[in-house]
């Protein structure tokens, strides 16, 4: 009996991330197929791929540049849309774009006996502004969680990391269990 609730186990352990990840994706298609439901599968995600672009297009373009600056404008003087909307664009330029804020991967000695470290990631290396020249914002991400800590570290503490960001980002939402 034990050896087949091992077996099934090892069957679950198996199956379960996979199963997972193809539920996630499928899900996310149906959703963007039914998004734009035109009757025929996978006309949907054709239609917003094309719009994404179309748009993507469209706002390179200099003649609408200057209708962008004025519509970002509007949403930054609305109270409530005014946070919402920027705390989705510093979220995405973060991540992608010109400003990427996690491409600095580091380990933080965190105390001196014993010692102990936490990798992160250097997300601002002056703050002048806030009398603290001495110390670097570096954004902790939580494991297996969208979420994280900003701590203000002293420059001493800090090694910097040789390595993809990606990669680190990955090994520490994974809760370490991720190849480095």
């Amino acid at each position: 009996m034990k050896r087949l609730l091992r077996y099934f186990l090892n069957g679950f352990l198996l199956l379960a991330p996979i199963s997972i990840t193809i539920y996630i994706i499928l899900a996310f298609i149906y959703w963007l197929d039914h998004f734009f439901d035109l009757g025929v599968p996978g006309l949907g995600i054709l239609v917003m791929v094309v719009l994404v672009t179309l748009v993507g297009f469209i706002g390179s373009s200099f003649l609408v540049r200057p209708f962008l600056v004025v519509s970002e404008r509007l949403l930054t003087r609305v109270p409530l849309v005014n946070i919402i909307y920027t705390s989705i664009k510093d979220l995405f330029n973060a991540f992608v774009g010109d400003n990427q804020k996690f491409n600095k991967p580091v380990l933080v000695k965190m105390t001196h006996l014993p010692e102990t470290f936490r990798m992160g990631f250097v997300t601002h290396d002056n703050l002048a502004n806030i009398n603290h020249e001495d110390k670097v914002a570096v954004y902790f991400p939580d494991s297996y969680n969208f979420s994280g800590e900003l701590w203000f570290v002293h420059r001493d503490n800090l090694t910097y990391l040789d390595l993809p960001s990606s990669e680190v980002m990955k090994f520490i939402v994974s809760g370490g269990v991720a190849k480095l």
